[in-house]
């Protein structure tokens, strides 16, 4: 039966969970952030879910910071990627669930995705809790795992978390009366923001840790290096025959990304 519910959601994640939950039930409106300054001519753009949800035609509310009494149409809101503090007066008014995607309580926090292919984690997966004040510490209404395979970026890992979020919400969305357990207490890791030195290539590291890095941050952010004298962007990756670090496809600083071989040519005299 198809459940009219809220989407909370501002990043690309949760553009794409938002198309998955427009098929099967009704959305009455999207709440995310205002747009915001972007690119080098840091003109205004609106955020990913924005973009989504104006195709769907899903009404879209903005407020710069949320406050109790916001008409939002549903009993229920998922909020996912969105972005912005929920304050407990605003809690207390509906059900918000939050769509996480890693394996709470490991990797709560800004980047899941991102750090646990840094660590090298075999798998991770999507875990649907009910939003607190608390970064990411609610009750866990579901939880499933999946591989992370030894060639998936990050675009490929949120793209299957997105995939799962959607069948994982059916169960929730459907029960008049989701039950909840507490997050275990052993196992928390946080995943903190992706920032500039995060994205900086040692290559004097080994090169499965670096492989892993490229992959983290692709297609999304990209890494960087510099190659032959020259700074680069870094989109994939791969460890060599020999065990060396093997770029596969770069792009230079004012240029298009192109394989690593096209760019090496483009060095010649």
């Amino acid at each position: 039966m198809s459940t009219r519910v809220a989407v909370a959601a501002t990043a690309p994640f949760g553009a794409d969970v938002l198309q998955r939950l427009a098929a099967r039930h009704q959305i009455s409106c999207l709440l995310t952030r205002p747009d915001a300054p972007t690119g080098r001519g840091r003109r205004l753009a609106p955020p990913p879910a924005k973009d989504a949800a104006e195709r769907l035609g899903i009404p879209v509310l903005q407020p710069t910071r949320l406050e109790p009494g916001l008409d939002l149409g549903a009993p229920t809101v998922v909020v996912v990627a969105y972005g912005l503090l929920v304050p407990e007066a605003a809690l207390d008014e509906r059900l918000w669930l939050n769509v996480h995607p890693s394996l709470l309580p490991r990797w709560r926090g800004a980047a899941p995705v991102e750090r646990a292919i840094v660590a090298g984690d075999p798998e991770t997966g999507v875990t649907i809790i009910k939003l607190v004040e608390e970064v990411d510490a609610g009750p866990i209404a579901v939880q499933e795992s999946f591989a992370i395979h030894p060639d998936d970026d990050a675009g490929a890992v949120y793209a299957k978390a997105a995939a799962l979020a959607a069948d994982l919400l059916e169960s929730v969305l459907d029960d008049p009366e989701p039950e909840f357990r507490p997050q275990p207490e052993e196992g928390m890791t946080y995943a903190k923001k992706i920032e500039p030195r995060d994205r900086l290539l040692d290559l004097e590291r080994p090169a499965r840790e670096l492989v892993d890095r490229v992959r983290a941050l692709s297609p999304h952010i990209g890494a960087r290096t510099e190659l032959r004298g020259r700074q680069v962007t870094v989109w994939r990756a791969r460890v060599g025959e020999d065990g060396s670090f093997e770029p596969v496809e770069v792009q230079p600083d004012g240029g298009r990304r192109m394989t690593y071989v096209e760019w090496l040519r483009g060095l010649r005299p």
